[in-house]
């Protein structure tokens, strides 16, 4: 197989396609309209968990180190995995742990067999936070649920957004 013709399959890039689904200009705007709306919708939620966290008067944690908790969850996780399940930096995650540790809001503890390797679970402070967020995640979801077309489009869009992340992954593998 020849590196063009991987990253044609990367890519998913068929004439045809384009065709099916309008002008190469249209299919361009549309991505691109696309990977912008991405970008707002991330800081759009992240205000949003900025205004609860500030509803529940928390000022130390950022809206980031919220969502990191709400990523550990009910798990006893390695700092490892937060890395490369949950797909932070290495050097975000460093800087995130030891502030919310600092501030109470997660458990560090040292594995026994491996000094180096680090479990971290939530402290009930950062189960408290999470408990809230996931609250506020379910008001929104009634919301939503109460709209049946709201809730068919974002099934849509839920699907289109996986296949561009594999379109994306793909692409980061084969160049």
């Amino acid at each position: 197989m020849t590196v063009q013709t991987l990253r044609r399959s990367a890519l998913k890039i068929d004439t045809a396609d384009i065709a099916v689904g309008g002008s190469a200009e249209d299919v361009r705007a549309s991505y691109m309209e696309l990977t912008a709306m991405l970008d707002r919708l991330h800081r759009r939620y992240l205000d949003v968990v900025r205004v609860e966290l500030e509803s529940m008067g928390i000022n130390n944690i950022n809206p980031s180190q919220a969502l990191m908790l709400v990523g550990i969850g009910d798990e006893d996780i390695p700092v490892r995995d937060l890395i490369h399940r949950k797909g932070y930096q290495a050097s975000t995650v460093s800087y995130n742990v030891k502030k919310l540790s600092e501030y109470g809001y997660l458990e560090q503890e040292r594995a026994a067999h491996d000094r180096r390797s680090v479990r971290l679970r939530l402290s009930p402070k950062g189960r408290d936070v999470v408990a809230r967020l996931r609250d506020l995640e379910q008001r929104h979801m009634e919301f939503t649920n109460g709209r049946a077309d709201l809730a068919k489009e974002m099934e849509a869009a839920t699907a289109t957004l996986r296949q561009l992340d594999q379109i994306w992954a793909e692409y980061i593998t084969f160049g």
